[in-house]
């Protein structure tokens, strides 16, 4: 397999995993869009980052091209497949619903706190971000056609988790505090809920697991309290003091159902579970050194912490069958029911 070659600064090569019908498109600025083809299943990715290097985009992006290849080669004359990667916090580009184009999106996570006009590039918590806060408007637009409409699916991931709490009221950001060891960071345990417990999906991940407890990476400054769910179904919480205990940050919600009632639809996690294991870490951090994307020391710095995490063998299946519950298995299953169907609407 040829190895994946992306630049979140231009439009990637022809050919991806050596499949032509793979493709990704980089939206740095709003109005840059390229246009809907009819012969492209469009997939959106809200980037967070504000231009900061990060493995989470890199691990997003490989991980819906790798399922799309796999699910095209399952097809005869399948359609193509094409990420559409949007930077909504420097480049104030966010993606456009209303057709129905990109009934797919992922957010990514990101740095400094959820409030942007908090971000003044100085203060500990906007982590060297000083950002322009207009993009907040049109996203939160976006947010209200994503939860209405119902052949939409959109996955949270920690800073963009965050944004939907704000966006929506059902929970507080409240920065981590001292006594609680400050910023959450490396391998930790969330406890998942009896509604997790009960759910037709996320009910096989604590069978699984065996336990109520699922094992996740963490990178966060932020907990996430609940002040107004209202319909939004608590999945899972930090674990709290005492062992199989529940504290008071929420990490994972499902905000809306499929409309079988069977898979999440709109659903946010606060960690990270598209980063994968330390093998897939290694090859995505030296692929951005490659392509001149980070710094040395930058490589240096992650290499370093990935040296010092000796996560053990059960540690690592955990974080594994985490990944395939929260992350890798519902969006495969919703990448293959869109090229299946866009494969239908050609062959008519």
């Amino acid at each position: 397999m040829a190895p994946l070659l992306l630049s979140t600064a231009g439009p990637a090569p022809r050919e991806i995993y050596g499949d032509p019908g793979l493709h990704y498109v980089r939206v740095n600025r709003a109005g840059a869009e390229p246009p809907a083809e009819p012969d492209l299943v469009d997939v959106a990715v809200l980037d967070m980052h504000h231009g900061f290097a990060n493995l989470g985009h890199e691990s997003i992006v490989d991980t819906l091209l790798e399922q799309a290849r796999q699910e095209r080669a399952r097809l005869p004359k399948a359609p193509g497949f094409r990420i559409v990667s949007f930077d909504v916090r420097a480049g104030l580009a966010v993606p456009d619903v209303t057709e129905g184009r990109y009934r797919l999106l992922v957010g990514t996570g990101g740095p400094g706190a959820l409030d942007p006009r908090e971000n003044d590039g100085i203060s500990p918590t906007s982590q060297g971000v000083k950002e322009d806060p207009t993009w907040e408007e049109p996203l939160y637009h976006l947010f209200d056609r994503v939860v209405a409409d119902e052949r939409i699916s959109f996955l949270a991931i920690c800073h963009t988790f965050g944004l939907m709490a704000r966006w929506s009221g059902m929970a507080k950001a409240v920065l981590r505090p001292p006594e609680k060891g400050g910023k959450s960071a490396g391998l930790k345990q969330n406890v998942l809920t009896p509604e997790a417990r009960r759910h037709p999906w996320f009910s096989e991940l604590a069978r699984a697991n065996r336990s109520v407890e699922i094992q996740v990476l963490d990178s966060r400054l932020f907990d996430l309290i609940p002040t107004r769910l209202g319909k939004a179904v608590p999945l899972a919480f930090e674990e709290g003091d005492r062992v199989f205990e529940p504290g008071e940050a929420v990490t994972m919600l499902e905000i809306a159902r499929d409309a079988e009632r069977l898979f999440p639809r709109v659903w946010g996690v606060n960690f990270h579970p598209e980063i994968g294991d330390r093998g897939r870490q290694r090859v995505r951090m030296n692929r951005l050194a490659e392509r001149g994307e980070v710094s040395a020391a930058w490589l240096e710095e992650r290499t370093k912490a990935l040296d010092a995490w000796n996560a053990s063998e059960a540690a690592e299946r955990g974080l594994q069958r985490t990944s395939a519950f929260t992350f890798e298995g519902p969006l495969r299953r919703i990448v293959a029911s869109l090229l299946a169907e866009a494969r239908g609407r050609s062959s008519r």
